[in-house]
């Protein structure tokens, strides 16, 4: 059994879109080697967003299935975090809460830091969660992954959601204390207001995360944190899967230990199946990576796992999970490989359609065009308020009645 005294992961589950471009259509569009994906960045192929799917309809179809397994009773906080914000006012997770049916006896809130986000989250909610044990919180991070067409971001461009139910006596992962921490200013990574995409300026925003690994352990030893040798496995933030490997190895030059190509596969070889094949999903990511580590595993009980998160800009953070007795009986795993495997493949063309739409931003009555078979979609923009409404597709969980939800 869970220790009850203990704060960490009850339940996880993820989401990721409608489509799917294979980095052999991508690679043959632009007259290059595949290898240049497959090798040298790690990435088989990417989630396209469709029309009518956003982190919204992504957030609400990760989170459905916890609801659905232990209802919303004690769940008086959602904590959405995400860098693809839908509203500079409104929380993203208002519009979850809605579709989902939970209590108005709710607070909701949206935080936001490059893809480090969902980490913050996730701490604030354990933090919500030692001073009330009663109380479980619903932390959902999601992103769509945009850059400009033919640009060098193009390539791991993704799309995913991940939903954590945090509690006492959690089922899967202990959240361990202390948390090594890291901020430095840089513009490695960033969307102005008035951009649809981010811009990056690659080479530094690799420097400065594996400046953050070196930063986020260095606090994490001097709080007291685990040796090094005490991990089993170690969830990176993959912009893309390779810079996992890089920051891996970048970590064991610091702490003094040999390169050993052998243990850098076991320490993180599991952990990059879903990233691989979904793309970059930014405040997901790394939960994306322990989700793929638990459902391939043979058996984690009690191993310890290390959690480097990273937001350009820049944030880290270090943070250790022990994997409890029992998590397997509680995974979904079935359900995360079927919501990669239903994914549509597009061409080239189809893919660079669905990057350049939006609707129009004049406040008028625009319908999105009907494309998901999810559970949730945008439905529409009405004097500028987004609609969204339940579908009756889905996969494979049971949902609220059909109900809509609208900004106001």
């Amino acid at each position: 059994m869970a220790n009850d005294s203990a704060v960490g992961l009850h339940d996880l589950s993820f989401a990721t879109t409608e489509f799917v471009l294979p980095h052999t259509v991508l690679a043959a569009e632009k007259g290059v080697d595949v290898g240049k994906y497959h090798k040298g960045i790690g990435q088989w192929s990417m989630s396209v967003a469709a029309a009518d799917e956003d982190i919204v309809t992504m957030g609400a179809a990760a989170a459905a299935p916890i609801i659905e397994r232990h209802g919303s009773d004690g769940i008086r906080t959602v904590i959405f975090a995400t860098e693809s914000s839908i509203d500079q006012s409104k929380a993203a997770g208002i519009y979850v809460h809605s579709l989902l049916g939970l209590p108005s006896a709710t607070r909701v809130v949206e935080l936001k830091q490059a893809c480090y986000g969902a980490t913050a989250a996730l701490q604030f909610a354990v933090g919500l969660v030692r001073r009330d044990p009663a109380q479980r919180v619903l932390v959902i991070a999601a992103d769509v992954s945009k850059y400009d067409l033919d640009s060098p971001g193009e390539a791991t461009q993704g799309a995913a959601a991940v939903a954590m139910l945090v509690g006492a006596g959690p089922a899967l992962v202990r959240i361990e204390e202390p948390s090594g921490v890291y901020t430095a200013d840089v513009m490695d990574f960033w969307r102005p207001n008035y951009r649809d995409t981010a811009l990056v300026e690659g080479q530094e925003s690799i420097g400065a995360y594996l400046l953050a690994v070196e930063g986020s352990w260095k606090d994490y030893t001097e709080q007291g944190g685990r040796a090094l040798d005490e991990f089993a496995a170690f969830c990176y933030h993959q912009p893309f899967t390779k810079m996992a490997y890089k920051a891996h190895r970048q970590l064991l030059n610091y702490c003094g230990h040999a390169v050993d190509e052998e243990r850098v596969g076991r320490d993180l070889g599991l952990t990059t199946a879903y990233n691989s094949v979904v793309g970059n999903s930014y405040t997901a990511s790394v939960y994306l990576a322990l989700a793929a580590l638990l459902d391939q595993a043979d058996d984690l009980t009690g191993r310890r796992i290390g959690f480097l998160s990273y937001g350009s800009g820049s944030v880290a953070e270090f943070f250790a999970g022990t994997v409890v007795p029992g998590y397997r009986e509680h995974l979904r795993t079935e359900a995360h490989r079927e919501a990669i495997a239903r994914r549509e493949p597009v061409d080239y063309a189809r893919y660079r359609a669905l990057h350049e739409y939006a609707l129009p931003a004049d406040g008028g009555d625009h319908r999105a065009p009907a494309q998901t078979t999810g559970p949730y979609r945008l439905a529409a923009l009405r004097g500028h308020k987004r609609v969204y409404e339940t579908t009756g597709g889905g996969r494979g969980a049971s949902r609220p009645s059909a109900r809509t939800s609208t900004a106001g």
